[in-house]
């Protein structure tokens, strides 16, 4: 699939507190938790637990969320197919609706019950 202007558009106005509570049931359903989310968010963007908990106050966008994040240098090692695009396909024209599905990936692969040292890219 190819991601459009306009689907950029979509998910960079989206606001990360209302996709946040999905990340943490689905995860927690597969016996995960809410430190392994904020371990796995912190190692992306660089943001701890109490910058997130900011960030899903102010309901900042993921725009927002990801033009103010330190993303970790070895975040282009993950690949993969999530939600029917292959991310390291996505042109660079579209970077945040890339990094969000950067963060679907590794919500994915906790839920699968990856080692984190696996999804931390270690």
């Amino acid at each position: 699939m190819k991601v459009t202007a306009e689907k950029n558009e979509k998910v960079a106005q989206m606001i990360f507190g209302s996709v946040y509570p999905h990340y943490l049931s689905r995860i927690e359903k597969n016996g995960r938790t809410k430190a392994e989310l904020n371990q796995v968010i912190e190692w992306l963007t660089g943001y701890d637990a109490n910058r997130v908990q900011t960030l899903i106050d102010e309901k900042a966008t993921f725009e927002t969320f990801y033009n103010e994040a330190n993303m970790h240098p070895n975040a282009h090692l993950i690949k993969g197919v999530i939600c029917g695009y292959r991310i390291e396909d996505i042109e660079d024209d579209f970077l945040v609706y890339r990094q969000c599905r950067y963060l679907d990936k590794l919500v994915d692969e906790l839920a699968k019950g990856r080692k984190m040292e696996k999804i931390l890219r270690k």
